[in-house]
C-alpha cells in the first residue's frame, strides 16, 4: 500500500505548533472572574463574551 498524503484540509502540524508559539493564552477564568460575562472593545465597537451554562462560549456583537 502506498502512504497517505495529507489532504490539504489537514493542518500542518509543524505550523500548528509554531503559531502556538507566538499566541497569547489566557485562562477563561482570569478574564471572567466571579461573571460570566465580559464585554471585549474592539476598534470601539462592544462584543459580549459570555459562558453558557453548558460551559461553551459565545461571542456577540
Amino acid at each position: 500500500m502506498k502512504p497517505m498524503k495529507p489532504s490539504a484540509e489537514e493542518p500542518d502540524s509543524s505550523l500548528a505548533i509554531e503559531s502556538e508559539k507566538t499566541l497569547k493564552v489566557f485562562a477563561a477564568k482570569d478574564l471572567f472572574g466571579d461573571s460570566r460575562e465580559i464585554v471585549i472593545d474592539h476598534d470601539g465597537k462592544h462584543y459580549r463574551l459570555r459562558i453558557t451554562r453548558r460551559g461553551k462560549l459565545i461571542l456577540q456583537k
